[in-house]
């Protein structure tokens, strides 16, 4: 998400996806006709019209999968953009770790109303900040208050910026360490902020608790047990497998569209947004957890326990998040989980159905400058997973 206010930092808020007409002209004609695949094709268009280079989407429901993809995915030789190539996930990332988290909560490993300083001792501290006041369960549902390192690596939304530092990876310690050199926003508890560190934090509890990586826990307790094998936790490593869509970012309004397929690594390589995936992968991981395939029945009802997401906060109104997932509502009524992901030049976004039986994700495979394109596009985003949602139910 895109569910949240700070994908990449508030720096980086205005950034939307722009206008670029070669590309809507370059794309098929929109569909005719009527039923759930025609909708799809029609919403993917009206995504791409608002400037987006390629789109992406897979609908799974009881009657079968529907995809539609438009614009391209290469501005340089115009080809298509791949039915389900690889994408990175960014902070959907998060939702497989709050999944590791609550499975280790059902085996008593964990408790959801532990601190964070019982597991972490003086990892949490400095200015403010307080290990002991903080639950696991803050951490999953961003009420800890805690500062989002991602201002302090990326402080200058620039291209010179992402071209100087691209390939610095931090260690999940140092991005803790440049968090606690800020206040906390609100005592834990009190508020809701979205805060990468969060996450970060998770990945380094569930290591200490079992000895073994977040990423080599989510490759045994998910990833092979639904047979994901299009799914993985590259780290630090900087290329997508084939085939994939290029990612462009536009730095500055009018700017051009830099090829940041590469991504910036001081905030895409750890628990909180390095993972990547298909399509496919994504719905049917979702569609798994909201069916209650990956958890207990107490575990998954932690999972669906929300709090109020603030009106402020850049999401759909009525939007509460639970514990690495999100609840937005529906306007056929109901609503449905998901989260999202972003980074330079991409966004992700997976929905699924509250009972796992309808799940959608969408690749865009762009992003502005222009702060006037951000609602546009956010919109036709909304809009598109919430009519296929809809129109499959």
């Amino acid at each position: 998400m895109i569910f949240r206010r700070a994908f990449l930092s508030a720096a980086v808020l205005a950034l939307a996806v722009s206008s670029l007409p070669s590309v809507a002209a370059s794309a098929a004609p929109r569909p005719s006709g009527s039923g759930t695949a025609w909708s799809v094709q029609r919403d993917a268009d009206a995504l791409r019209d608002t400037g987006i280079t390629g789109v992406t989407v897979r609908l799974e429901t009881p009657r079968g999968t529907v995809t539609a993809r438009s614009g391209v995915g290469d501005l340089t030789t115009g080809r298509p953009v791949p039915m389900d190539g690889f994408l990175r996930l960014g902070s959907t990332t998060k939702t497989f770790v709050a999944t590791v988290m609550l499975q280790l909560v059902g085996e008593k490993r964990l408790s959801l109303d532990q601190s964070v300083e019982q597991v972490l001792p003086g990892v949490v501290s400095g200015a403010g900040n307080d290990g002991r006041t903080i639950t696991l369960r803050d951490l999953l549902q961003h009420t800890s208050g805690l500062s989002d390192y991602i201002h302090d690596v990326f402080p200058d939304p620039g291209a010179r910026t992402y071209f100087a530092h691209r390939w610095r990876a931090y260690e999940p310690e140092e991005l803790v360490d440049l968090a606690m050199r800020h206040a906390p926003a609100f005592p834990a508890g009190a508020g809701w902020e979205y805060a990468n560190t969060n996450y970060v934090l998770a990945g380094m509890i569930i290591e200490k608790v079992t000895g073994r990586t977040w990423e080599q826990q989510v490759r045994d307790r998910i990833l092979r047990p639904l047979g994901l094998r299009n799914t993985d936790t590259p780290g630090t490593r900087p290329f997508l497998p084939r085939p994939h869509s290029a990612n462009y970012q536009q730095f500055v309004p009018d700017g051009p569209m830099v090829d940041t397929t590469i991504p910036y690594r001081p905030f895409d390589s750890g628990a909180d947004g390095s993972m990547t995936g298909t399509a496919r992968d994504l719905n049917r991981f979702f569609a798994a957890l909201a069916g209650g395939r990956l958890l207990k029945p107490a575990e998954r009802a932690a999972l669906l326990t929300t709090v109020p997401v603030p009106p402020d906060s850049g999401h759909p109104e009525g939007t509460r998040d639970g514990l690495g997932l999100f609840f937005t509502p529906l306007s056929c009524g109901g609503g449905y989980l998901g989260h999202g992901g972003s980074g330079f030049g991409y966004v992700v976004r997976t929905a699924t159905s509250v009972d796992g039986r309808r799940a959608v994700t969408v690749s865009a495979h762009s992003r502005s400058a222009d702060p006037r394109s951000a609602a546009r596009q956010e919109d036709a985003l909304r809009d598109l997973v919430d009519h296929a949602l809809c129109r499959a139910a």
